[in-house]
C-alpha cells in the first residue's frame, strides 16, 4: 500500500515539474515604441473605456477599431486589434 502511494506521489511530482511555466505567462505588449508625437487619436465612439487586450485607456490612445457583433471596440494599436480578432469572445464586454 505504501509503495503505491510513493509511486503515485512520484508520478504526480514528475508531472508537475515537467509542465512548462512559459505556457502560463501573460502576453505583455511593449507600447513604449508605438506612440510618437505624430500619432493622432481616432475620434470614434467605442464601447470600451480600456483596450480589451492590454488595458490602456482608449480615451487617451485610440488608434484602431474593430467591429464585433454590432459593437465597435477601440484599441491603442493594430497589434492589440489583431490579438482581439484571433479570439474576440475572450475580450468582449459582457452586458
Amino acid at each position: 500500500m505504501m509503495k503505491s502511494i510513493y509511486i503515485i506521489a512520484g508520478i504526480l511530482a514528475i508531472t508537475v515539474v515537467s509542465c512548462k511555466k512559459e505556457n502560463m505567462e501573460v502576453k505583455k505588449v511593449d507600447h513604449s515604441k508605438m506612440h510618437t508625437s505624430q500619432d493622432e487619436k481616432l475620434n470614434v465612439k467605442v464601447v470600451n473605456a480600456e483596450d480589451p487586450v492590454c488595458g490602456m485607456k482608449t480615451a487617451e490612445y485610440l488608434k484602431d477599431t474593430a467591429n464585433y457583433k454590432g459593437k465597435t471596440y477601440g484599441f491603442c494599436n493594430s497589434m492589440c486589434k489583431d490579438e482581439f480578432k484571433k479570439t474576440p469572445e475572450k475580450y468582449v464586454i459582457k452586458n
